[in-house]
């Protein structure tokens, strides 16, 4: 459908691009992936015709459409949601009028055995079932149906476009592309600005669409749902792999592997024939073999080896005072902005230790919550932080609290203590700020860049009780995995508003969903999470049976006689579940001291090979394990019956 041929681009010394080629075929799903400045951008503008390569060819067919979603974009608000969507059918009028006056030529024409006539029933018939994919008059519900499934509600439809944030008002032109229905997306970091239920829609909508997706995202969970193909941008070339992204991270590795073997063999070679010229360079006799070394020097073409990302980089936060049992407790927090109320009876305990996610649309009070247990704004009800809590908390305004006069480097130097001082280059690169970004003043960087570096400073910080809102929108994936192995590494309590749910899995072992003003706890992980709510969504209204009706008398003296008893043994089972699941936690608690203790043990060189403690060590983590199973299968039972 589209083909890359000897595409080069340069900005500077170094090409960005070189010699590259690809093609994207019909119904492609293709993951763009790369260092951030490897040219992704870049590359999805030459592919939609708004910047134009140094060298190389671009062929896209006359009748191919592309619909192209960059990550910033222009945006006029003159309108109201509905009408700046419907902008997407633009060319839907005139179509139909189009096919209206050829409809009326086909009806007054008599000469049907004609060539010119037989070639008009030919283009009405093409026109019109192109008029009808399209959606023809049933576009208004289409409009609702997209919109809808990227989170606005149906009062949000005839609200004007400026009462909007940005990153809504990008959804509303997110859903104008997809509207349009072109034969190849080009789509820039679009979940971007999206919650976890729109984002799963999008999924569905890409899977299901009959356009080919070309994707830059740095949502692992994302991409590994709708791609099946990834093009990875590396050292200006591009590299095609015919498989899904996790997939792909192998073959890389594999791929990586061999680079370094060849690399290797090669230098030998090199150092051999160097070796051979410097013995003989002055001796006659060896002078043609000496002249031929040279030049088989001279077109070694050197190995290349892909850049290696730092996702391997270990992070801990340095160590802190332990805070008392419960952290937050909130009791009947209510929090208003005039008559509207954001959320009202907000009950939680978030005790020592414990990981948790705040999820749910965008709107719905996450980050008021945040901003209320951090004391930034009022609110009713009873609100506790807990005995020597000291918290970390990361908010996009963070980045604006960081000395504008120092460096990156400087920023992190003034909070790194001990060994991680030795490693902040490192740490540095693992977060994009490698090479010469690292000597960049903090009042030249980008809002984004800004993140990143606060993120940097707060992983340096001695804290108890972490709040993250937000934390990976700035993030590419190894970024994302440095960040997450920190924050399981980490020995005090978590709180974490996020829509990534690659981030969150294994890292949260209980979810608070925001959503209707109230705030609904949900034991287990991210995916238990998703399950259960989509076990909970309503059935459409069509597919309900009605039962049939009963007796109401009989239905009613059966309750009557039943409910006590029936709740005085839910009661009983809830008091013995919630026993077993306090008892198997303090077992767990011990258990991981004692991994603590031998952690400690085992670093010493003196116990290094001291096999009791190998052994011990070995047999309480397996003890761990099952505990953990047997405590996440009593909080199932718990919840359930609840």
């Amino acid at each position: 459908m589209i083909s890359i041929e000897g595409l080069s681009v340069e900005f500077g010394v170094k090409p960005l691009f070189h010699d590259v080629g690809f093609v994207i075929n019909r119904r492609d799903r293709i993951a763009l992936v790369g260092k951030n400045g490897a040219g992704k951008s870049t590359m999805l503008k030459i592919i939609c015709g708004m910047q134009q390569p140094t060298k190389g060819v671009i062929s896209v067919p006359n009748d191919t459409t592309i619909g192209y979603l960059p990550q910033v974009m222009k945006l006029v608000d003159d309108t109201t949601v509905r009408e700046e969507t419907r902008k997407a059918f633009a060319n839907h009028t005139l179509e139909k009028e189009r096919l209206a006056r050829m409809e009326q030529s086909l009806n007054e024409r008599t000469d049907y055995e004609s060539d010119d006539y037989l070639d008009l029933v030919e283009r009405f018939t093409a026109a019109h079932e192109h008029f009808m994919m399209m959606g023809a008059d049933n576009y208004e519900a289409e409009i609702e149906r997209t919109l809808t499934g990227l989170g606005f509600t149906r009062g949000d439809f005839s609200r004007p476009t400026s009462e909007f944030s940005g990153g809504w008002r990008m959804r509303i032109e997110l859903a104008k592309i997809l509207l349009q229905r072109p034969d190849v997306l080009l789509l820039d970091e679009p979940t971007n600005h999206l919650d976890i239920e729109s984002i799963r829609w999008l999924e569905q909508f890409l899977v299901q669409s009959g356009s080919a997706v070309v994707l830059v995202s740095h949502d692992r969970a994302f991409i590994n749902k709708v791609t099946s193909r990834t093009l990875e941008i590396s050292c200006g070339k591009v590299i095609d792999y015919k498989v899904k992204y996790d997939e792909y991270v192998k073959l890389r590795v594999e791929r990586r592997g061999q680079q370094l073997r060849a690399y290797e063999n090669q230098q030998k070679e090199i150092a051999d024939i160097k070796d051979f010229i410097e013995r003989f360079r002055y001796k006659p006799s060896k002078a043609v073999q000496v002249q031929s070394r040279i030049k088989q020097l001279e077109k070694i073409v050197p190995i290349e080896i892909d850049e290696v990302d730092n996702s391997s980089l270990r992070l801990k936060f340095p160590p802190c005072l332990r805070s008392g049992d419960y952290p937050i407790i909130c009791d009947d927090v209510r929090k208003d902005y005039g008559s509207h109320t954001v959320f009202d009876h907000v009950n939680l305990s978030i005790k020592r230790g414990e990981k948790v996610a705040f999820v749910g649309k965008n709107g719905e009070g996450k980050s008021t919550l945040v901003k209320c247990i951090m004391g930034e704004i009022p609110f009713a009800g009873n609100l506790k932080v807990g005995h020597n809590v000291q918290v970390g908390y990361f908010a996009q305004n963070q980045a604006q609290l960081l000395d504008e006069t120092l460096t990156v480097f400087d920023t992190i130097d003034q909070v790194a203590k001990g060994e991680v001082r030795l490693k902040i280059r490192d740490i540095l690169g693992a977060f994009m700020f490698g090479g010469e970004a690292s000597d960049k003043r903090v009042k030249v960087l980008s809002g984004g860049e800004r993140s990143r570096l606060a993120m940097i400073k707060l992983l340096l910080e001695p804290v108890n009780l972490l709040i993250l809102d937000e934390p990976t929108n700035h993030l590419d994936m190894a970024s994302k995995d440095v960040l997450k192995e920190a924050v399981k590494a980490f020995d005090g309590t978590a709180v974490i508003v996020s829509h990534d749910r690659e981030f969150l899995d294994g890292l949260v072992s209980k979810v608070y969903e925001f959503g209707g003003g109230k705030v609904r706890e949900h034991l287990g992980g991210i995916y238990d999470y998703l399950q259960t709510h989509d076990a909970a969504a309503p059935e459409p209204q069509e597919s309900r049976q009605v039962q049939p009706a009963r007796p109401a008398g009989v239905v009613e003296e059966k309750a009557g006689k039943q409910s006590y008893a029936e709740h005085k043994e839910k009661q009983k089972q809830l008091n013995k579940l919630k026993k077993s699941i306090a008892d198997s936690e303090k077992k767990i608690g011990k258990m991981e001291a004692r991994i603590g203790e031998l952690d400690e043990l085992l670093s010493n060189p003196e116990h290094a090979s001291n096999m009791e403690l190998v052994t011990e060590y070995t047999t309480t983590r397996a003890a761990i394990d099952r505990e953990v199973e047997r405590w996440e299968t009593l909080s199932v039972e718990l919840e359930q019956i609840s």
